[in-house]
């Protein structure tokens, strides 16, 4: 039996996606991007300065408020 191997990926709720092991991602415009970090963290906001990748530039920028929020 061939033991099958699964890529972890952790959603943080209003944080980065957080991929386990070396990763492969095709952004918008086709080009491809490499991570061989034991964790990627992929950024979901967008506001990151090396998106895909989440490098917590966001933290310095003002968070849009959600619908719901008070």
């Amino acid at each position: 039996m061939v033991e099958r191997r699964y890529t972890r990926v952790d959603i943080t709720g209003e944080g980065p996606v957080l991929v386990r092991g070396p990763v492969e991602i095709t952004v918008g415009d086709g080009a491809v991007v490499r991570s061989e970090r034991p964790v990627t963290a992929l950024c979901t906001c967008r506001r990151s300065r090396r998106f895909p990748f989440c490098d917590t530039s966001h933290r310095d920028r003002a968070r849009r408020s959600r619908e719901g929020d008070a």
